[in-house]
């Protein structure tokens, strides 16, 4: 029975280990920290999605922008009419053409000025030609007036790009964060992986004693029953550890957009020098670069503006109206050109144009809950830096504390392996149970497992720290420009 539990034993073991080799017998991708982050930077999809959010942004600027393109217009018109003459009371026809031509143009100011030049001819009792050339102002001089009024849409539509540009910032900091926390934690299942394998050894090693020893009759043969427990236990162990480790790969696979055959391994260590970094330059870096206090200062800059043009709505509206021109009348075409072009006939106006709602309650109360909104962007600008600030001193707390775990963790695998060399020892000379010997090493197991994982937790911890600092994109030397998404929009043209 023990030889049939031995060879089954031992069956399984290969057909483990021969299946874990053939799994991981495929090619093989040396990876390294920064080729990782490129790749999911050029790679991710979602980041390829949110990119078209400024492209788009970049179009309502352009069509904001469209007020300020000049505006002409042409007209024929052709009229027939009828007026009594008041020599003969007879009806008389009147044939009238004309042809008119003009361009406009928005100032800054809010003025619209214009050119319009018209030519006609008239049939009665006589027939004459007529031209005309007008220049015109219309300007708005208390409502309306003014840069901020005329360009409300275009600046709100380039804090609107601003914004979406923010927000791809922020899920491009995410990716990387991800990124680098995914490529440590295989790193640690790697390492866990080897540990267990490790151990495994071990326990092969000292069940091949344990039966050394049973068969010249120093050791009871129930103490095998201990060491093929333990050995079957620890083969479980890498069973799982090697199950875990391809689960990662497969996430970073994805992650990367990696052929799914290929081998991941891994090219760079972890960080585990100290790493240090000011309170004060910590909280200077995240109030500086967080995108959220960045999209939150777009939005007072917003608030601030419209509060501004509510403000100048509430005025009244006057508006100056001028206008001078020349023209002249001639039964010949070419005599009225002429007198056109001498300014023979000139012709001017002014005037002003004045109304206001009684009451002007619309205005007023819009005025009122603009600057009601700009108090609440403050207001919550003020609520993000604070959490900004709790961030930050969490996370440089959390850096020290676990660059203190990476000198405990050591320590305790040190003495971990101390433990187990004085009981392997006392083992060997019967002073300690095969139990005792594996109980002392699973605390060894644990040990490098805590170590393992605390100098992940560091890494992911300074990490952390870039993130809340918004520094992360710049520690990769990833750099967005304003203009990062205009490509797709001047590939749509």
């Amino acid at each position: 029975m023990k030889r049939n539990r031995k060879t089954a034993l031992a069956l399984s073991f290969c057909l483990t280990f021969g299946a874990a080799t053939s799994a991981f017998a495929q090619p093989t991708i040396n990876l390294t920290l920064k080729d990782a982050i490129k790749m999911a930077f050029e790679k991710n999809l979602d980041l390829k999605v949110e990119l078209y959010n400024p492209a788009m942004a970049e179009a309502d600027i352009r069509r904001n922008l469209g007020i300020y393109d000049p505006v002409l217009s042409l007209g024929v018109n052709y009229d027939r009419s009828n007026s009594s003459n008041i020599l003969t009371f007879r009806p008389q026809q009147i044939d009238q053409v004309t042809a008119n031509a003009g361009v406009s143009q928005l100032l800054p100011t809010g003025a619209v000025v214009g050119v319009t030049a018209q030519s006609g001819w008239i049939s009665n009792s006589a027939k004459y030609y007529s031209n005309a050339i007008d220049l015109s102002l219309k300007q708005p001089l208390l409502k309306g007036f003014g840069k901020d009024t005329t360009d409300l849409a275009i600046n709100v539509s380039r804090f609107t790009k601003g914004e979406t540009l923010n927000v791809f910032r922020t899920r491009l900091s995410d990716t990387v964060a991800k990124v680098r926390n995914d490529y440590f934690q295989l790193y640690n299942l790697l390492e866990v992986l080897e540990v267990r394998r490790t151990s495994l050894a071990l326990a092969k090693r000292i069940l091949q004693d344990d039966q050394g020893r049973v068969k010249a009759g120093v050791l009871p043969a129930y103490e095998l029953l201990n060491s093929e427990f333990q050995v079957a236990t620890r083969e479980k162990q890498v069973i799982d550890a090697e199950r875990a480790v391809r689960d990662q790969m497969d996430v970073l696979r994805v992650e990367l957009q990696l052929p799914p055959s290929a081998e991941i391994a891994l090219a760079d260590q972890p960080y585990r020098n100290s790493y240090n970094l000011s309170e004060q330059q910590a909280l200077d870096d995240a109030l500086g670069n967080r995108t959220e206090l960045a999209t939150q200062r777009d939005v007072i800059r917003i608030n601030d503006l419209q509060q501004r043009v509510a403000k100048n709505q509430t005025l009244p509206d006057l508006t100056l109206n001028a206008s001078v021109g020349t023209g002249g009348f001639d039964r010949r075409f070419l005599g009225g050109l002429e007198k056109t072009a001498t300014i023979s006939e000139p012709s001017w106006g002014v005037g002003l144009q004045f109304s206001y709602p009684l009451g002007n309650r619309s205005a007023e109360n819009d005025y009122i809950r603009k600057k009601l909104a700009l108090e609440q962007a403050q207001t919550q600008l003020q609520s993000i830096e604070s959490g900004v600030v709790r961030d930050v001193k969490a996370a440089i707390r959390l850096v020290a504390a676990s660059y203190q775990q990476l000198d405990v963790t050591a320590r305790g695998t040190a003495y971990a392996e101390d433990r187990l060399r004085a009981f392997q020892k006392r083992h060997d000379v019967g002073l300690a149970t095969t139990k005792d010997v594996f109980d002392v090493e699973n605390d060894l197991v644990a040990a490098k497992g805590n170590q393992i994982q605390a100098v992940v937790d560091y890494n992911n911890s300074i990490t952390q720290l870039w993130r809340v600092t918004g520094v992360i994109l710049d520690q990769q030397g990833i750099s967005v420009s304003d203009s990062e998404a205009d490509h797709l929009y001047e590939k749509m043209k």
